[in-house]
């Protein structure tokens, strides 16, 4: 049995279960917990022929990272993975995204869940990722990051070129010669490559960039925004564009 990761938390041991994103080797559940969660992944879980465990509480804490699981943990193996001609495959205007150099895995996880609520149709990684830490990835992103259907590019030079090809508009976030963001066109085919906070993507590639965008602020403020909250603002106007909301 290969185990790489634990996932702490009914919503992430749920999400694992119902997107069938990695193999479950077990979940184990606290002994006196009982609610309909709980019920519902013994049920489901036993179900799909995973092993389905009352432990003791001290068995949990032992194997658990954090004090948030709420009682429940799911022994698993590695994350499934697809390639990058799968992502936005079955939609003619695809939304892909591409988090590189985020160095917390928490503001990977929240900038995760931002991308999976405003409807992106896949993430990108390189081979050297916060998938290791699936147990803090999985928690902040409610769950998201074993959605969101995931493919590996060895850098972003790579993945963009590959997207090039596919018709789709290669997008950066920018603050010098770039476009306001509620001013571009984001209804086509597009990757986002989204920067970490210290270690962003680099300024050759920005150049580079089809499509260099700038999130207008309404304040003055000489500070970039981190890299989850810009994540969020950009990831929702695309929603917002192509569901025509005013």
């Amino acid at each position: 049995m290969e185990e790489s990761a634990v996932l702490e938390g009914f919503v992430s041991v749920r999400a694992a279960l119902k997107a069938n994103s990695r193999p479950i080797h077990a979940i184990l559940i606290r002994q006196d917990k009982r609610d309909a969660g709980m019920a519902w992944l013994e049920r489901t879980g036993s179900a799909a022929g995973i092993p389905v465990q009352r432990v003791p509480a001290s068995e949990i804490e032992v194997r658990a990272s954090g004090s948030t699981h709420g009682g429940v943990i799911a022994l698993v193996g590695p994350r499934r993975l697809v390639t990058l001609d799968d992502l936005g495959a079955a939609n003619p205007a695809p939304f892909v995204a591409m988090i590189d150099g985020v160095e917390d895995p928490f503001n990977f996880g929240q900038a995760v869940r931002a991308l999976y609520a405003a409807g992106c149709d896949g993430l990108v990684l390189r081979p050297r990722n916060w998938l290791s830490a699936a147990g803090v990835v999985a928690r902040a992103s409610a769950g998201a990051s074993e959605w969101l259907p995931i493919a590996i590019a060895e850098t972003v030079e790579a993945a963009a070129e590959h997207f090039r090809r596919r018709g789709l508009c290669v997008a950066v976030a920018a603050e010098e010669d770039a476009v306001p963001l509620y001013d571009a066109d984001l209804t086509g085919p597009l990757f986002l490559v989204i920067g970490g906070e210290k270690r962003g993507i680099t300024r050759s590639f920005r150049d580079g960039a089809d499509l260099r965008l700038a999130i207008p602020y309404g304040s003055p403020f000489d500070q970039s925004l981190g890299t989850a909250a810009a994540t969020a603002v950009i990831a929702f106007e695309v929603l917002r564009q192509r569901r025509g909301y005013r």
